[in-house]
């Protein structure tokens, strides 16, 4: 295999002559040995964020020649790439549509406070460049990965930079995702509004209530998920982009600082904003902090919504049917086979993911939190991973939200004959008549139900506490569902 010589300031390697990567890239592999896979959204973002610079900087000399012309001091950095610059634009525009990832070799876990990230993005749109104007991978000499794909730019503000960018448009996927499960959530609302079924309080049998209104509790969760979500994009629009190393801008062209967000504005559609505080937004990394926390909400609420299905599906609420055998009150799809040695077997591998998901994602919250809390003094050395662990969070949600729609909720069925029969077996169902039996009455007719394990109807005739139309009227959907009760209803 050919190979070139490459230099940094500690030596030189050889890399692969036809490799995009350079020294940089190399030796982060060598130093970073984890094989997690770099998130290509945030490779995208760098790709965008880079095509922003080079736009300004293209602005900047075209600024420069018509307000100085030919001024000794008109030599501006970005002179000296001349029409190259041209060449830098394509080959980020190609890195924004995930072109050349395989030659993103820096793994997700590293040091450095993401140099390695930035360079290896350097190397690729350096050599793409080179490789479009007609030169070999490596010919740095007519155009630099430092000196001209990096120029006005610093690790430190296109990285952090580049994450926000990534969030924002991975959170407006789960925007999307939240409101394609929300609406098939209340599609089941609206359907079964009026089904009864036993209601439950720390897992024993309490009073009467309907799966609508089960439901509905998801509905309304998913429906403060969505506000949340929408709501991060104010949190973390605020970016550094201009501010350099530490937030102060030096060695960069005011210019620069002003118009370069602008360009990324129109570029990504997204209403990101230079902080007025470019220190600040290099420093701290709590708005990550912030959204972490958000989004870890909606996988809570994801997390107790599915374990309730997998519970009322389970063969532990199933009971012995004369005729059908063994029922559940609900049955979820049929994603694949359970078991490779009990035969027919079907596990709720549905909610299983999503719980696993859910619990990935607490993981990732600690960890956002602790390590935005390792900043020191200027600079959080340990973006690489917070940024992976928050995008990381944001696709398992996406996941979870699509697979709970798709291949749970969409085929998910409520057996609400059964359900009512169960209802009116079960002393639970005795609590509506607390106004018109009292405690004890009520309690007396329970007892006999569960002794005798007859339904209300029977128990009552037995025990001759109502008249059975009154009763029959009183057990109806629409009363035992109703928002407390008026003196009408004793009538």
């Amino acid at each position: 295999m050919s190979t070139r010589t490459e230099h940094d300031l500690i030596g030189e390697m050889e890399i692969p002559a036809d490799a995009l990567y350079g020294i940089h890239a190399a030796r982060a592999v060598k130093n970073f040995p984890d094989s997690t896979l770099f998130h290509i959204e945030w490779y995208k973002a760098l790709g965008l964020v880079k095509k922003a610079c080079y736009q300004t900087a293209e602005a900047y000399e075209q600024a420069i020649l018509e307000k100085f012309g030919n001024h000794p001091l008109s030599h501006s950095r970005v002179r000296t790439i001349g029409a190259a610059i041209t060449y830098l634009i394509h080959a980020a525009a190609e890195i924004a549509e995930g072109e050349h990832f395989s030659s993103f070799i820096v793994p997700a876990i590293s040091g450095g406070a993401g140099t390695s990230i930035n360079m290896n993005v350097n190397e690729i749109i350096a050599n793409v460049a080179l490789l479009n104007m007609g030169e070999k991978p490596g010919n740095y000499q007519i155009l630099d990965p430092i000196e001209d794909a990096n120029i006005f730019q610093s690790t430190n503000d296109v990285v952090p930079t580049a994450l926000k960018v990534a969030t924002m448009f991975l959170l407006q996927d789960l925007e999307k995702a939240i409101n394609a499960l929300r609406f098939v959530v209340e599609q089941h609302e609206t359907a079964h509004q009026n089904d009864l079924r036993i209601g439950y309080t720390q897992m024993q049998e309490a009073v009467p209530t309907s799966f609508g209104m089960l439901f509905s509790t998801y509905s309304e969760a998913l429906s403060r998920d969505w506000w949340r979500v929408s709501k991060c994009f104010e949190r973390i629009k605020m970016v550094n982009l201009g501010g350099s190393a530490i937030g102060t801008g030096m060695a960069v062209p005011r210019y620069f600082i002003m118009e370069a967000i602008g360009h990324l504005q129109h570029l990504t559609g997204l209403p990101v904003t230079r902080s007025e505080n470019l220190a600040d937004a290099t420093s701290n990394l709590d708005s990550l902090v912030e959204i972490h926390a958000t989004i870890k909400a909606h996988a809570v609420n994801l997390e107790k919504m599915v374990s309730d299905l997998r519970l009322l599906a389970s063969d532990l609420t199933a009971i012995s049917l004369p005729v059908t055998g063994r029922a559940s009150l609900l049955t979820i799809p049929q994603c694949q086979a359970g078991s490779s040695i009990m035969p027919g077997k079907i596990n709720p591998v549905i909610p299983e993911f999503v719980i696993s998901a859910t619990h990935r994602i607490y993981a990732n919250d600690q960890l956002v939190s602790s390590l935005c809390a390792q900043g020191c003094l200027e600079l959080n050395a340990y973006l690489p991973v917070i940024g992976h662990a928050l995008l990381d969070s944001i696709k398992l949600l996406i996941a979870s939200d699509t697979t709970l729609k798709d291949h749970l909720m969409e085929g998910l069925l409520v057996h609400s004959e059964l359900s009512k029969t169960l209802l009116f077996l079960s002393p639970s169902v005795t609590t509506a008549l607390l106004p018109l039996l009292g405690y004890n009455q009520a309690s007396e007719l329970a007892q006999y139900m569960k002794i005798n394990a007859v339904d209300v109807f029977k128990a009552n005739r037995k025990l001759n506490l109502l008249p059975e139309e009154k009763l029959s009227k009183l057990l109806l959907s629409g009363n035992l569902l109703k928002l407390g009760y008026t003196f009408g209803d004793l009538e």
